[in-house]
C-alpha cells in the first residue's frame, strides 16, 4: 500500500520539479494585469477628453450668452448649443441637463445641492432651475451629461458612480455676470 502512494508522491515531485511551460505560465499571469492597466489607461484618457470637451464646450456657449446672442431663458437652445460644440458625446440632447441659478451678491451662498444629472434608468428629468438673472447678476451654471463607460467592469469603469443604466455624469461648472443692456 505505501508503494502506490510513494509513486504518486515521487510524480508529483517531479511535475513541480519541471521547467517546462515556466514562459506559458508568466504569460498568462502578467496579460490580464497589463490588458487592466491598459484598459484603465484608455478609459481615463476618454474621461478627461469628455471633461475638456464638456467644460470648452459650457465656456464657449456661456460667452456667447453673456454677450447677448442667445436668449437667456430658452433651454433647449442652450442644451442644442452646448451638444453642437462637443463631438464625443454620444447622444447628447437626450442626456444633458442644465441648471442656472442666480448666486447672491449679498450673502454669495453658492446652491448646497449636489449637480444633478438625468437618470437614464428611470424616465424622470429632475426638477432643476434656469433662472433668469438680471443686469449684474452672477449667473452659476451646471452641465451634467451621462455617458456610458468604455469598460464598465474594469478598472476605472468599475468605481465610477452610476445611474441606473450605468452610466456616469461628466460634470462642467460655469460662472458669468449678466451684462447690463
Amino acid at each position: 500500500m505505501t508503494r502506490p502512494i510513494s509513486r504518486i508522491i515521487t510524480r508529483l515531485r517531479d511535475a513541480f520539479r519541471r521547467e517546462d511551460g515556466t514562459a506559458a505560465l508568466e504569460f498568462v499571469i502578467s496579460v490580464p494585469l497589463l490588458l487592466m492597466i491598459f484598459m484603465a489607461s484608455f478609459e481615463s484618457g476618454l474621461m478627461m477628453t469628455r471633461k475638456i470637451m464638456l467644460e470648452q464646450s459650457v465656456d464657449r456657449t456661456m460667452r456667447e450668452l453673456r454677450l447677448g446672442h442667445y436668449p437667456l431663458a430658452d433651454a433647449a437652445l442652450l442644451k442644442t448649443e452646448i451638444c453642437n460644440r462637443t463631438v464625443i458625446f454620444k447622444d447628447c440632447n437626450a442626456n444633458i441637463l442644465i441648471e442656472m441659478t442666480r448666486v447672491s451678491t449679498s450673502t454669495w451662498v453658492m446652491p448646497s445641492t449636489g449637480v444633478q444629472c438625468v437618470d437614464r434608468a428611470e424616465d424622470v428629468q429632475p426638477v432643476t432651475a434656469l433662472q433668469i438673472g438680471q443686469q449684474n447678476d452672477v449667473m452659476l451654471v451646471r452641465v451634467c451629461i451621462v455617458q456610458d463607460a468604455m469598460f464598465p467592469t474594469t478598472g476605472i469603469g468599475l468605481g465610477l458612480p452610476k445611474d441606473g443604466k450605468g452610466g456616469y455624469g461628466v460634470v462642467a461648472v460655469s460662472a458669468f455676470v449678466t451684462e447690463p443692456t
